[in-house]
């Protein structure tokens, strides 16, 4: 399987041999543009779908992974303080910039330039996870505890969450969010990953 694997799968491959994990990586003709579409590919729950998501800081351009749920919505204002500046949704250019991917196949390693990583702790729920793995063909399959140690990420409660005051429901963040299992596009309110 991973003999025919393109180029940039092949990257996250061998990125995840040199980090001392024996995951595989999978390719298909089909791409899964969503976290749906991934899900259905591999059997698992769309909460199992781990979408990688590129922030841009405003003030000084860093970029920052979020690795959340493909059920959650990231609330931006936690990836803000977490980062200590404004955020900015990234855009097709500064995401294969920073990370070597183009839209749709960011994996959670093997970046271009080092990011500042955030990992939704509801991941961590689940025995496994799939992940994008170079193109909007590829994942692989992990368990989520190795998130935080193979990315120099932080587990950190990243999602929205909906609040009941009396009679009325409100959320915080309110972001809406693109990529697939991999980054951000465009703003979007599908259930893209």
């Amino acid at each position: 399987m991973s003999r025919s694997l393109s180029a940039s799968a092949r990257r996250v491959q061998d990125t995840l041999r040199e980090l001392g994990y024996h995951y595989e990586v999978t390719e298909t003709e089909h791409p899964t543009r969503t976290a749906a579409d991934a899900a259905r590919f591999v059997g698992c729950t769309v909460g199992q779908i781990a979408k990688s998501l590129i922030f841009k800081g405003v003030e000084s351009g860093r970029g920052v992974l979020v690795i959340t749920s493909g059920a959650n919505r990231v609330d931006e204002s936690i990836v803000s303080a977490e980062l200590g500046e404004p955020i900015a949704k990234a855009d097709a250019e500064f995401v294969r910039e920073q990370t070597g991917y183009a839209i749709g196949g960011v994996p959670p390693v093997g970046h271009r330039r080092p990011l500042l990583v955030l990992i939704d702790r509801d991941l961590l729920q689940y025995d496994a996870i799939w992940a994008a793995a170079g193109t909007p063909n590829a994942l692989f399959r992990l368990d989520p505890r190795d998130l935080a140690p193979m990315t120099g990420g932080r587990v950190v409660t990243v999602t929205v969450e909906t609040r009941r005051h009396g009679d009325t429901e409100t959320r915080s963040g309110g972001d809406r969010e693109t990529g697939r299992h991999g980054d951000t596009e465009t703003v979007d309110d599908s259930d893209r990953t």
